[in-house]
């Protein structure tokens, strides 16, 4: 949940101490105003800036609408000093998240076209202090938010089975864990998916295979455990979303959705 004192913070970045810039007399409108094609997000984000000044911002569209350039997305009403200074840090942060948005509705239509069934996930690659807003716009995009924090998972990694071993750090996690907590087990060779299914995991995650040594790690996993789920994941872009999708895996996790999606790009004008 975005709450106040992440919004002061934002502002107080922007605004800095002494801010002649938006010294403006009289009341305004402002509209905020996609440039290009794109799925919206991050707009409760924009209102809360706006908020913050006691203006009442309208959504004008809703989070995870298709929008078109020279569509307005939100308008707001107030002194001109106020919606002038909170209008930067409103056009980035929906901006941005409408990016994310966008570029994960494109990964998902990619999947859905070729196989019914599989997700599309973010990971935990987000930028500090915007998770939450980054998560929300992958959501809003389609997508499956996968774990939110350290808490919601536990995930064995490379550098927990060099440290104490596959089967031993299952075990390990096994036994601290709530009956409600999941455990998923990375796995970089075909023959170690069913390994990790045996040994306890939930969800086994193919990390860095190629689509055909994916293909072969859920059939061998599938063998050994027809309920664990396969994810894949590492380095998998947009345009390898299809040939990733057909191998039978239940989620492609995919770290560009939030660390390399471009803005979307928007302007803020006033009348």
């Amino acid at each position: 949940m975005l709450t106040d004192s992440q919004v002061e913070a934002w502002l107080r970045e922007d605004i800095g101490h002494h801010d002649v810039t938006n010294h403006v007399p009289g009341e305004t409108t402002g509209h905020l105003v996609a440039k290009e094609a794109g799925v919206a997000a991050g707009l409760d984000a924009a209102k809360a800036v706006f908020a913050y000044f006691d203006l009442d911002a309208e959504r004008r569209v809703e989070t995870g609408d298709r929008v078109e350039a020279g569509e307005t997305v939100l308008a707001v009403d107030g002194p001109a000093r106020d919606v002038l200074r909170g209008e930067r840090v409103a056009v980035n942060v929906a901006g941005h998240a409408s990016g994310i948005a966008t570029k994960t509705r494109r990964a998902v239509d990619a999947a859905e076209a070729v196989a019914d069934g599989v997700r599309v996930a973010g990971t935990r690659k987000t930028t500090p202090g915007l998770r939450g807003v980054e998560k929300r716009a992958v959501a809003a995009g389609g997508g499956d938010t996968h774990r939110l924090d350290l808490s919601h998972m536990v995930m064995v990694k490379d550098n927990h089975v060099a440290e104490m071993g596959l089967e031993s750090a299952v075990e390990q996690f096994r036994d601290r864990v709530s009956f409600t907590t999941k455990i998923e087990v990375e796995v970089e060779i075909p023959a170690d998916a069913p390994r990790a299914a045996t040994a306890g995991a939930d969800i086994v995650l193919l990390d860095n295979m190629t689509p055909t040594e994916t293909a072969d790690a859920v059939e061998q996993l599938r063998a050994a455990d027809a309920d664990a789920l396969a994810e894949a994941s590492g380095g998998i872009t947009v345009a390898d979303v299809p040939d990733y999708a057909t191998t039978g895996v239940d989620v492609i996790s995919m770290g560009s959705l939030t660390h390399s999606a471009p803005t979307l790009d928007y302007s803020f004008r006033t009348d």
